[in-house]
């Protein structure tokens, strides 16, 4: 609303859109983040839902198991592009890109911790013999 009422009254103002693009960022990153917790993401579970229980934990493994390889492979080199990203500062802000893009570590290392947790949580309900 600032933004539209400067750029049609008076002189149109640049921070307001590179101030929205970083909370966007940071929003929607650490956001999934707390979806994952309750694991209310959008599913499509057509073939999940008539699938036995039993099954349902396998595709459950297999699925977390492979983000969880991904994002663990890919957090060391996305640290290191972060940190390097350290020289390079937002045009109007002045802030440096490694702040602006750092929820996405956070964002890698929470993933992987809740992915493994549901992994063994799962290992134990198969334990368990819950079918």
């Amino acid at each position: 609303m600032l933004e539209i009422f400067y750029r049609y009254f008076l002189v149109p103002l640049t921070w307001t859109l590179e101030f929205t693009l970083i909370a966007f960022i940071w929003v929607t990153l650490l956001g999934a983040c707390f979806a994952q917790r309750d694991s209310s993401h959008v599913m499509f579970t057509m073939i999940y839902d008539r699938v036995k229980l039993r099954t349902q934990i396998w595709m459950r493994i297999a699925g977390n198991t492979l983000l969880f390889i991904a994002f663990s492979i890919s957090l060391y080199p996305t640290y290191r592009y972060i940190n390097f990203m350290s020289f390079k500062k937002s045009d109007v802000l002045k802030i440096p890109m490694n702040i602006a893009f750092s929820p996405y570590i956070v964002f890698l290392i929470i993933m992987i911790g809740r992915l493994g947790y549901d992994i063994i949580t799962d290992f134990k309900k198969l334990g368990r013999g819950e079918n």
